[in-house]
């Protein structure tokens, strides 16, 4: 039997079966509930330099708010209010204390953006550039909670805004890094002004700090929520594999930012590819009612409907303007920085 690889399986299944054999089940966040008054949940997420950003291009304050911004949609996407925030910054040698001032300031800046009333910070030793460890804790009320209601077959499947956009823009960085050090000319200046929405959707991406109490307020409660930050292909299958439910996705339905076909034939990479298998684009996806469809449609207008759940034995599958069901396949991730 041949050895399974990252590449044939992909982070999701490969999770799944480093869980197996054991009583915990994955991708489970902390979830509980506070003598029937609320629920708490609890994120985190760790940021290294040369994995999961580039200081040659990364502003420091920008890299600070992000970080921020990861936890809280995954908060959100519990349909979690964020509490409390605790950051822990590794530190090299390289680093003085001006630099870790403006990471420090993007952190402050998205945590009063996002309503955290605590935030706690530590600064440790690091051998190897600079580490963001972030971790945050929400809460739902105990009301809210019990009215998400079950997943059904045809529930719409939403995104909060378009896709593809940060790792296209992040394609650009790498170019522009790449063209600077061949160049060997210390003045060169990279081309980046036709592209700025597209980059500043990789180096700053925003999640509306109220979304969550406006569904609230039009009792717009989602069965499932998630974070896209890995591909919507991911959290798609993560989403067949919670539910029990197949799930169809319509390409011609999926939203994107201006420029993003254009600069796909520049660089040459499929746009549509970028928005299922790319990363780092942050929009929640949430499944409604298909009972609520119209409502949806008229109150959430920055959500775009981009497919719906299914029966079982659909799986999680791509349907293009012809028809054609295409599976979404395994992601493959390598432990590098390719």
């Amino acid at each position: 039997m041949a050895e399974e690889t990252f590449s044939d399986l992909g982070r999701v299944e490969a999770i799944a079966k480093l869980y197996e054999g054991t009583p915990f089940k994955p991708f489970k966040t902390g979830f509980f509930e506070t003598n029937g008054k609320s629920f708490i949940s609890t994120q985190s997420r760790t940021f290294l330099e040369g994995i999961d950003f580039d200081l040659v291009y990364f502003p420091l304050k920008h890299l600070g708010y992000k970080c921020v911004t990861a936890v809280t949609g995954e908060l959100y996407a519990e349909f979690s209010h964020p509490r409390t925030l605790d950051i822990r910054l590794g530190i090299s040698s390289k680093l003085d204390f001006s630099h870790i001032r403006e990471v420090w300031g993007g952190i402050v800046a998205a945590a009063k953006e996002h309503g955290y009333s605590n935030v706690s910070l530590d600064l440790i030793p690091s051998p190897n550039g600079l580490a963001v460890s972030v971790s945050a804790a929400g809460e739902t009320s105990h009301i809210t909670g019990k009215r998400r209601p079950a997943a059904k077959s045809m529930d719409l499947i939403c995104v909060s805004g378009n896709l593809g956009a940060a790792y296209m823009g992040f394609q650009v960085l790498e170019r522009e890094r790449r063209a600077f050090e061949e160049s060997g000319d210390a003045k060169a200046q990279p081309k980046l002004e036709e592209y700025k929405n597209l980059i500043g959707a990789y180096l700053k991406p925003q999640i509306h700090p109220q979304v969550t109490s406006q569904m609230e307020e039009a009792e717009m409660i989602p069965s499932y929520g998630y974070l896209v930050t890995r591909g919507l292909a991911d959290a798609v299958k993560r989403l067949v594999r919670d539910s029990g439910f197949g799930a169809k996705i319509y390409v011609d339905k999926l939203p994107f930012a201006g420029k993003t076909f254009d600069l796909g034939r520049e660089l040459n990479i499929d746009p549509i590819s970028a928005a299922l298998n790319g990363g780092e684009d942050y929009r929640l996806l949430f499944t409604i009612p298909i009972g609520k469809h119209e409502k949806f449609r008229h109150d959430f207008q920055t959500f775009d409907i981009i497919g719906h759940l299914a029966k079982p034995e659909v799986g999680a599958v791509a349907v293009t303007p012809d028809g054609v069901e295409l599976p979404l396949k395994a992601q493959g991730w390598k432990n590098d920085n390719q």
